[in-house]
């Protein structure tokens, strides 16, 4: 049976676990939980607890066939904003890169950037918000 929680739990893969940790925590507003560095590590915003965890972690480590596990890819973390151009332009200030330039869609605008290891997040301003 799966839990109840009013909590939301994604973990990502990072390359470096304190590196990820003070992306978040900088750029995107999450407070430290809790660390178990160099290996693991989680932090919150609102509902969301981003569970962090590096090489050494469970999460990290090799899969009995050998495979083993890596950040990146295009599922992502996705929060919304009312001002989408001016959350791209803060977090360029501050020299991040997007993956490309805002897309509009039925739905809305959206702009998606990479954490350090490689991790997509997601800035989606809905139709309603233009």
């Amino acid at each position: 049976m799966i839990l109840d929680q009013s909590t939301v739990d994604v973990r990502y893969l990072v390359r470096d676990v304190q590196q990820a940790l003070d992306f978040y925590t900088t750029h995107l507003g999450f407070t430290v939980l809790t660390t178990a560095l160099p290996a693991f590590a989680d932090a919150q915003r609102g509902n969301l607890r981003l569970i962090l965890s590096g090489p050494a972690s469970s999460g990290g480590r090799p899969l009995p066939d050998g495979t083993v596990p890596q950040p990146g890819g295009w599922n992502r973390i996705h929060f919304i904003v009312d001002d989408l151009d001016a959350e791209v332009a803060r977090l360029q200030e501050a020299g991040i890169r997007f993956r490309s330039a805002v897309i509009s869609g039925p739905g809305g605008r959206q702009a998606v950037f990479d954490d350090p290891s490689g991790n997509p997040v997601e800035l989606f301003a809905p139709a309603d918000a233009r």
